[in-house]
């Protein structure tokens, strides 16, 4: 791949088109074209990935914070031909999820379904118990994603699951969330926790791995909601001891440690 401009492509947006699937899209996409123009980094966007094979080529980043959204086969060939090629991947929360099919004898629940793209990034989301208040641990990175960061750091989050299916990625920040302990009926179904490490407690929360000449970062973190767009029935008691959801949250995006990992993950993906 010829050397691509120092420009990203972002794509923010929920499912069905225009509606916020239980995230501020807004802000998280206001917060990354922030983060971007100050590193000079120019930006396109989106709301889905349909025109996305039109913005690769003049890109050397593409950021994902979706809630829905994913790239269909031949989307997800594309990027995954623009990664072997150089590009970079930073795909943020719920970019390890997509489509979700009815579970035979259920009213409501719904398992994920694996597709191409979980291949090429390299996870898998399988559900999420209610926000709640944890520690992050932050690991060591020789791609620097990690520079600057504190040994850990505290944030309210949805507790995310995720499987990470390559071994040779390399682990940026884990949390000891424990076995899955949502209420019964809460979130998505599935078979088995594939998510959950050895040790019984622990589960990655970001990773960066190597694909061809380029590569994927995932960042667990990051939800946001406004009273208009939250879809959180209740949270945690670390939270609220009444289990009250927040009108408004935003404490990763407000976290130093976020913010200076969104960072050094643009400066890798500029190829820095």
């Amino acid at each position: 791949m010829p050397t691509a401009p120092a420009r990203a492509h972002v794509i923010c947006g929920g499912f069905p088109p225009g509606q916020p699937a239980g995230h501020d899209h807004d802000y998280a996409r206001l917060r990354l074209l922030e983060l971007l123009e100050e590193q000079e980094i120019k930006a396109s966007t989106a709301n889905d990935f349909v025109d996305v094979e039109r913005w690769l080529p003049i890109s050397r980043l593409l950021i994902t914070y979706v809630a829905g959204p994913y790239p269909g086969p031949e989307q997800d060939r594309a990027i995954r031909s623009w990664i072997n090629a150089g590009g970079k991947w930073l795909g943020l929360h719920g970019t390890t999820g997509g489509r979700a099919v009815r579970i035979d004898g259920e009213d409501r629940r719904r398992a994920m379904v694996r597709l191409e793209h979980h291949e090429t990034l390299g996870g898998f989301f399988l559900n999420h118990p209610p926000v709640r208040r944890f520690q992050v641990k932050v690991h060591s990175s020789n791609d620097r994603l990690t520079d600057g960061l504190p040994e850990t750091f505290e944030t309210i989050d949805e507790p995310y699951m995720v499987e990470s299916s390559d071994p040779n990625a390399r682990v940026l920040l884990t949390a000891e969330l424990g076995p899955d302990n949502s209420p019964r009926g809460f979130g998505f179904q599935y078979e088995s926790d594939t998510a959950l490490l050895p040790d019984g407690k622990t589960r990655v929360m970001g990773y960066t791995r190597d694909v061809g000449e380029g590569g994927v970062t995932y960042i667990a973190l990051g939800h946001c909601h406004t009273p208009s767009t939250n879809s959180q029935p209740f949270v945690d008691a670390s939270v609220d001891p009444e289990g009250k959801t927040p009108p408004f949250l935003r404490t990763t995006w407000e976290t130093a440690a976020y913010t200076t990992l969104l960072r050094n993950s643009m400066v890798w993906g500029m190829g820095g």
